[in-house]
């Protein structure tokens, strides 16, 4: 039977707040009743949402936190007046502070980032964190980054990426030597950004043992699963997510309305439906829920702010296995030996943004 894993929760996040955060809590916990929780949140607003699920509640704590950080606030505003009182700064603390193994929220992104590497701290020898999100992909599921925590990174940086992802597909797909492509406008060498050129000429030198480096991949590459790790600085992957995202909201909602046009639709339909289920199972976000806040000295999940109990269950799913697999202690062990080897990497001369 695997460990207990005790997950604090920031129960008032995202749009809906603890009646979703409590909801996939539950639905997670009757998967897995070797779950404990922490909820960080307000008492009088969190109690009657714990009282309707009475063996979830018997395995977590309710703690009390008079702030909650707004979705609409600014990180430097949500850090001013959230730090030290917040759900969202208290759920991160009990990771630093050993109590949680892991933090999940559905809240602010900015905020949450801003909060998570003022607690935490990056790894040693980190320059940037990154978010790591699960894509849908023919052969499966990849692991893209990053999604939008730096924004223009050097080839250091990119590197980096490389190296947290190859350990969280090894973490998560339990493989030895996970395939890594940097994404790139083509795939000849001579394309591209000169940090992603170089990033691909240090990925080739490097040659490290838990990475399989194909080289670049393209856009329409991604889809593919061609390789399971896809990395990318934080704006082109943004874009890429929300273009993806809304394009499998674009094909429901354009089935929907083919569905229903006429009898001979409808009549389609209902002999379809097994068919038009699964197809809605692999394009919905939920399904894959939660990106993982990778280069700091923790684990940190954000869950879409929209998410419903499925999609909040499936973002503390993702954490619970990510615990399990050892992930940060893959990241430090790779991130570490690459240094240790005295590898010189270039760092560029101005920091990159964050959104």
């Amino acid at each position: 039977m695997p460990h207990s894993v005790t997950i604090s929760i920031d129960a008032m996040g995202g749009d809906h707040g603890p009646e979703v955060t409590v909801a996939g809590a539950d639905l997670a916990y009757r998967e897995s009743p070797d779950l404990r929780f922490q909820f960080f949140g307000e008492e009088p607003v969190m109690r009657p949402w714990l009282d309707r699920h009475p063996a979830l509640s018997s395995v977590s704590a309710a703690i009390h936190c008079d702030v909650t950080v707004q979705m609409h606030d600014k990180p430097s505003q949500a850090l001013r007046r959230g730090r030290w009182r917040s759900s969202m700064w208290r759920a991160i603390e009990a990771v630093k502070k050993e109590e949680a193994a892991v933090a999940v929220s559905a809240g602010n992104t900015g905020a949450l980032m801003a909060m998570a590497r003022f607690c935490l701290r990056p790894l040693a020898d980190m320059d940037r964190p990154a978010i790591a999100g699960l894509w849908p992909t023919l052969a499966g599921e990849s692991i893209v980054l990053d999604l939008g925590a730096t924004v223009g990174a050097d080839a250091r940086q990119l590197v980096d990426f490389a190296l947290m992802g190859g350990a969280m597909a090894r973490a998560l797909f339990q493989k030895p030597r996970p395939k890594v492509g940097l994404l790139n406008i083509g795939v000849e060498e001579v394309k591209g950004l000169e940090e992603v050129r170089e990033a691909g000429r240090l990925l080739r030198e490097i040659d490290n043992p838990h990475i399989d480096y194909v080289g670049f991949i393209e856009g329409n590459d991604v889809g593919k699963g061609l390789v399971d790790v896809v990395v990318t600085e934080g704006f082109s992957g943004n874009i890429a997510l929300k273009m993806a995202e809304g394009t499998a909201r674009q094909i429901s909602v354009y089935l929907r309305e083919e569905m229903s046009r006429n009898w001979r639709a409808r009549l389609g339909y209902l002999l379809a439906r097994p068919a038009f289920t699964r197809l809605r199972r692999k394009i919905d976000p939920n399904r894959i829920n939660g990106g993982v806040f990778l280069g700091l000295n923790g684990i940190v999940i954000k869950s879409h702010g929209g998410a419903d109990a499925l999609g909040f269950a499936a973002a503390i799913r993702n954490a619970a296995a990510m615990v399990r697999n050892g992930l940060l202690d893959k990241i430090r062990q790779d991130i570490g030996a690459l240094h240790q080897a005295g590898r010189t990497l270039p760092i560029a001369a101005t920091a990159a943004g964050a959104l």
